[in-house]
């Protein structure tokens, strides 16, 4: 459940930072940005080749 859940927090944080431009709200990618690469790191670690789950 874990991975799909990091996927899909991806998706969200990409539409997100679409949205954020859109409405001129720079400021606020960077924190899109933060939560997206920790999202990428956790569906990366979880659906990788070097697993987390062994």
């Amino acid at each position: 459940m874990v991975p799909v859940t990091a996927l899909c927090w991806v998706l969200l944080m990409v539409g997100a930072m679409i949205t954020h431009l859109r409405n001129g709200e720079a400021k606020f990618i960077v924190l899109n940005l933060v939560y997206l690469a920790l999202a990428t790191y956790v569906a990366w670690g979880r659906f990788g080749p070097g697993s987390f789950t062994g």
